[in-house]
């Protein structure tokens, strides 16, 4: 079941809403349950056949929480190492069991089969969750939570699929609070989650077209349309995986629970570092305090440090996807980082912001090049693309400006680029509005509180109607044009990783 589905918007969500509003009302101790039930739900709708898949993960990580946090100092290792183990070990085996068997042939040139398997849909957020909860539990950094608590954490349905990556600390609070739904939680939630699903619908999806042509294998596209392609896909990623993280957050506001901010204006960074801080932030900070700190992080040296980088980059690559362009485009951040640090290191400045916002925005697009496409000798094309080495193919309108284009300049037409569509104005306006325009969350900082006050009880007053109006019809309006625009349910880009 997807956000942006009907199913979803008019059935799932009300029917969920309405439920939880009568229990947190009538007996609040079973909101909590009818959120978790609700949520096992939302992820068996998929396939039910994993279902049980990830109630056994849920039990078998709560279970081994316990033992830890039970255990004398002694014995605590032993149980983190076995809990880990078989978190890895289920995770491996679904993501990665494929890829090992086709690396296998490549490499030995055999062709060995027998291991047709399914990717369970958020496999990784949900293993990733739980893997933190253990290590804090080895830490003493977690304490004894419910079980229902604790199968909320991990199932909760508006991060379940895609992110963000959720601590315990920032979740299990919440959940104890007593339930209950709230006039001005629930404006700024639906707020949020309309301009998420905004981004999907409007900006994210129209982009598709763009790219799907140019990294089809044996493509080779041209300059111009290498370019094009590979910018459409920076900003068919960005408004995509935006507009979920808006869309989750929203979702979860209705319910009166924040969760954590996941996107931060990425491609408004100066530099790679705060690159990483801004995109998938969540993630990000998995990958530094449960494996970048571990292995050294900035101890012991620069040659410690940089192996500590690239492994963790890798490894971050690897867990986007099971092939080996998920790891160059890892290897390529994790290059990255250690240049930026060297320069760092050397300058002893950062770089002036706008060439340094320019420079880091299209080495990200390089990788992103390596991210999107099927394989390595795909994502070669089109980067040859780019730099010309497929020719330079232009528009017939163009000939009679021959003379003043370079002389290898062909005027065959474009193959690739739908230029009658809607996907260029969409391109155009998504570039604008990522580079310059302020995110969801600033947006919302500013206005928030006035949302809040005019949503209050005390808005029932005379000279709040019409601000609370305004508000209504405009999100109403938006809503009404995303519902329009829905005349094809696509999945979100992240839920294949």
């Amino acid at each position: 079941m997807l956000f942006n589905s009907f199913s979803f918007l008019f059935l799932y969500l009300p029917l969920v809403l309405a439920g939880y509003a009568v229990l947190a009302r009538w007996r609040p101790r079973w909101a909590t349950g009818w959120l978790a039930l609700a949520s096992l739900f939302f992820y068996g709708y998929w396939d039910v056949r994993y279902l049980p898949l990830l109630m056994a993960s849920i039990v078998f990580n709560y279970l081994a929480a316990r033992r830890i946090v039970a255990a004398v100092p002694t014995n605590r290792k032993r149980w983190l190492v076995l809990a880990l183990t078989a978190n890895l070990l289920l995770l491996g085996y679904y993501k990665y069991a494929n890829f090992f068997l086709d690396s296998v042939n490549a490499l030995a040139h055999t062709h060995l089969h027998g291991w047709a398997v399914v990717l369970p849909i958020g496999i990784s957020f949900f293993t990733f969750t739980q893997i933190a909860f253990l290590v804090d539990c080895y830490r003493g950094l977690a304490g004894e939570y419910r079980f229902w608590h604790y199968t909320l954490f991990v199932s909760y349905f508006p991060h379940l699929i895609a992110g963000p990556v959720l601590h315990h600390k920032e979740m299990m609070p919440q959940f104890e609070q007593r339930p209950g739904l709230h006039a001005a939680d629930f404006a700024v939630g639906l707020s949020i989650f309309v301009m998420g699903l905004a981004k999907k619908v409007l900006l994210a999806d129209p982009l598709s077209t763009l790219v799907a042509p140019v990294f089809a294998a044996g493509a080779h596209p041209q300059l111009v349309e290498a370019w094009i392609g590979a910018l459409a896909y920076a900003f068919q990623l960005y408004f995509d995986f935006s507009g979920y993280s808006d869309m989750a957050i929203g979702l979860s506001r209705l319910f009166g629970v924040k969760l954590p901010l996941n996107f931060n204006s990425p491609y408004q960074a100066a530099n790679i570092a705060e690159f990483w801080r801004r995109w998938h932030m969540t993630l990000s900070r998995f990958l530094r305090d449960y494996l970048y700190v571990p292995l050294g992080g900035n101890r012991h040296g620069a040659a410690r440090r940089v192996r500590n980088l690239m492994l963790t980059m890798l490894l971050g690559g690897l867990w986007h996807g099971a092939g080996w362009s998920f790891v160059v485009w890892g290897g390529l951040h994790g290059l990255y980082l250690v240049a930026h640090q060297g320069w760092t290191a050397l300058v002893g400045q950062r770089a002036p912001r706008l060439w340094g916002r320019a420079l880091t925005f299209l080495a990200v697009l390089a990788a992103w090049v390596v991210f999107r496409a099927p394989d390595l000798e795909t994502a070669g094309g089109v980067l040859s693309g780019m730099v010309g080495v497929n020719g330079l193919a232009l528009p017939h309108g163009l000939a009679a400006y021959a003379a003043y284009l370079p002389a290898h300049a062909s005027f065959t037409g474009i193959r690739w680029i739908d230029f009658s569509g809607a996907g260029i104005p969409v391109l155009l306006l998504a570039m604008l509005l990522a580079f310059v325009a302020p995110n969801t969350q600033e947006i919302f900082r500013h206005y928030a509180p006035c949302v809040e006050q005019i949503f209050h009880r005390k808005g029932s007053l005379l000279w709040a109607w019409r601000p609370r109006m305004a508000w209504s019809l405009a999100f109403s309006l938006l809503f009404l044009g995303c519902v329009f625009s829905m005349n094809r349910v696509s999945e979100f880009l992240y839920f294949q990783f």
